[in-house]
């Protein structure tokens, strides 16, 4: 058995493409710039170095995600790696890319009123990347009111140690 999972949050380096496969499947392509953490051992700094990671994201929900993206979107992904090769002008080519089942904007957009719109999830209701989708909600947490202890009818000269 193998696993093929990801799970990545990083920042749109393009705006995102819609197309349409000739079946009229919506295809959404962008690119993701995932940073990593290094120390540079000439200087002995912490340094970020980015990776870029190609996104694919198939179906009804491509169309309605594409007008929440734009390059420099702050984005959270779950999906799986594909692997594709082919030739072009002779030349062998190949892709590794994460095939979106799950995205969140982690952006925050300004509102007219002058506050920010919650970041929003669009998950995948079944697992082969078709179906609708469904903003998830953002419930604001609950406030919570401090433990009260319970109340003991103990003193200390009554602790036998």
């Amino acid at each position: 058995m193998s696993i093929n999972r990801v799970n990545i949050s990083g920042n749109l380096t393009r705006d995102p493409e819609l197309r349409a496969t000739a079946s009229g499947t919506q295809v959404l392509s962008f690119g993701v710039a995932v940073n990593d953490r290094r120390r540079n051992q000439q200087t002995g700094e912490w340094e970020d170095y980015p990776n870029f990671v190609d996104c694919t994201m198939f179906g009804s929900r491509a169309e309605a995600v594409k007008r929440y993206l734009q390059k420099g979107s702050k984005v959270a992904i779950e999906g799986k790696l594909r692997y594709s090769s082919w030739e072009r002008d002779g030349q062998k080519r190949s892709k590794l890319e994460v095939i979106v089942d799950e995205i969140e904007f982690m952006s925050r957009g300004q509102q007219s009123d002058g506050g920010y719109a919650p970041a929003q999830s669009y998950g995948n209701q079944s697992y082969g990347g078709q179906g609708g989708y469904a903003p998830a909600p953002q419930p604001a947490p609950a406030p919570m009111a401090a433990p009260v202890p319970p109340a003991v009818d103990v003193y200390d000269e009554d602790i036998p140690f």
